[in-house]
């Protein structure tokens, strides 16, 4: 039992023991690791020179034998490149880089062993090691990594194609002699696919190439594509912005019948549109009968009727020729008969003159009722105004004095009332009689003397002679005496004949039946007699 245990505790002492010399060993590797100091990568651009800087923290109880800086190349064997011994001055074995590679401090320094290298070359990239030789610690190092940078030359171009059924290169994009490989990228909305390939140079640059392809049709032509090159000497991605050309026959269109070609139409147009790539180059118009009417005129791209008629009742063909082919489009004209309706713009005419025809014809029919008015106004007032003075005699005391009032006899006719003969006056010729009013009429004689028609006043004369005032009255009245009865051929009294009726019956069966009305306003008796 003990022997047992005892040998249990000689395997556990054993395996602490190596658990321990592990752990020292981590982390002497660890501490010497972090003693030697570099950059992690330095970029140059060629033609530059290049510091690379190594420095050792601490070297308290370490002694520094020796410092040596390694060039690695990607491919390749290690090279030393540069030595430095406390005891012997500083070595430059041969290497691509002896004659431009130097320790930066003069004299150089164990502590910090920093070299630089001048005119560095883009085969100088690779992997740089500061290397110390130290003791008790053993080989204690640091690596840099030199990156190379070449701004490269980015151009794109666009590859002229025609329509097709297989996909083709229809642009490009190259990146040429750049340090690191640049990255390519493609916008557009075009259905295709990009291919891309490098190529390294002899001073490893790369040459990146881009291509894309699609199968080109006539609606792709002019659609817009963009290269986008994106490089780490670049601020900001390139772009390089193109437009697509795709060569195809033209693609035509005539425009213009509105299927409104009615006979006698006139200057109607049919205009052939025609797009294709390249540009055409003619515009050839036929009809399917072979001849061209009469009525066409024909410039360029358009066919002008001047005059529709039957000759026009045809099928218009137009042909458009470029490099790629010939296109055609045609269009059937169908004449109609002239429209019985007129047009919008007719019928907005029409009522517009309507309009201004009735506005006139009513202006005018105002204008003569307003003129009528006023004459008949005028005339009325005539007859008792300035140039015309209407009486009613037959009463009153005037009446009387000249034989026209009282009783009858030889020298007067009839009673005082308002049934006796109307005298009209004239104002305006004094050598005019009494009875003017109807001098139209041949006068009537008994015993060959003149005599005036005694007539029965109207409604009309009444309410004239009521419009006098009393000083046209009085005017009157002192003209009675000298002028009534001056222009009489003969002083005999007038007649007038009543009917034997009574008075009040005289307006109501006298006046109905023996009164005649006369084209000046005024009435005559029919059955008056004259002596």
């Amino acid at each position: 039992m003990a022997r047992h245990d005892a040998r249990n505790w000689h395997d556990c002492s054993k395996m602490i023991g190596l658990l321990c010399l592990v752990a020292s060993i981590l982390l002497q590797h660890g501490a010497s690791g972090q003693r030697v100091k570099v950059e992690p990568e330095v970029s140059s651009y060629p033609g530059q020179t290049v510091n690379l800087r190594c420095a050792f923290t601490d070297a308290t109880g370490i002694q520094l034998t020796m410092v040596t800086w390694i060039y690695e190349p990607k491919e390749g064997d290690r090279i030393n490149i540069a030595v430095l011994h406390p005891s012997f001055q500083p070595n430059y074995p041969d290497s691509p880089l002896k004659g431009r590679v130097s320790f930066t401090a003069s004299p150089p320094d164990l502590t910090t062993p920093s070299i630089q290298i001048r005119d560095v070359r883009m085969t100088d990239e690779g992997k740089y090691i500061c290397e110390y030789a130290t003791y008790p610690s053993g080989n204690e190092q640091g690596i840099t990594y030199l990156v190379m940078l070449a701004k490269p030359q980015n151009s794109a171009s666009i590859v002229t194609v025609e329509v097709g059924t297989k996909p083709v290169v229809v642009a490009k994009c190259e990146s040429v002699d750049g340090r690191p490989a640049a990255q390519i990228s493609w916008v557009t909305t075009a259905n295709g696919n990009a291919t891309t390939a490098s190529k390294t140079g002899a001073d490893n640059t790369v040459t990146v190439t881009s291509e894309y392809r699609m199968v080109p049709t006539a609606a792709d032509n002019g659609k817009d594509i963009s290269c986008v090159v994106t490089h780490r000497t670049q601020v900001k991605p390139e772009s390089f912005p193109l437009k697509l050309a795709v060569q195809y026959a033209p693609q035509v269109t005539i425009v213009g019948y509105d299927n409104n070609w009615y006979l006698g139409r006139t200057n109607v147009i049919l205009t052939c549109q025609a797009t294709g790539n390249p540009v055409p180059l003619s515009v050839q118009w036929k009809t399917m009968s072979g001849e061209m009417p009469d009525t066409v005129l024909i410039t360029g791209k358009e066919l002008k009727v001047l005059k529709v008629d039957d000759s026009v009742n045809t099928t218009f063909v137009c042909e458009v020729k470029n490099r790629i082919g010939i296109g055609r489009d045609q269009v059937t004209v169908l004449v109609r008969e002239p429209s019985v309706n007129p047009s919008n713009a007719g019928v907005v005419a029409g009522a517009v003159i309507g309009s201004l025809l009735a506005l006139l014809l009513v202006a005018a029919l105002i204008a003569v009722l307003v003129t009528r008015s006023r004459r008949q106004q005028q005339g009325y007032r005539a007859n008792g105004g300035s140039d015309m003075k209407t009486r009613i005699f037959g009463g009153g005391k005037k009446a009387s004095k000249n034989g026209t009032g009282g009783g009858t006899g030889s020298g007067g006719v009839g009673g005082g009332n308002n049934n006796g003969p109307i005298y009209v006056y004239n104002e305006s010729s004094s050598h005019q009689g009494l009875g003017e009013k109807n001098n139209h009429h041949q006068p009537l004689t008994m015993g060959g003397r003149p005599e005036v028609v005694a007539t029965t006043p109207t409604a009309q004369d009444i309410l004239l002679s009521n419009e006098l005032d009393d000083a046209e009255r009085r005017k009157f009245d002192e003209l009675e005496e000298e002028e009534r009865y001056d222009h009489f051929t003969g002083g005999a009294p007038i007649l007038q004949l009543r009917p034997p009726h009574d008075q009040d019956d005289i307006i109501g069966d006298y006046l109905d039946d023996d009164m005649e009305s006369q084209r000046d306003g005024s009435v005559i008796s029919r059955t008056a007699v004259y002596v």
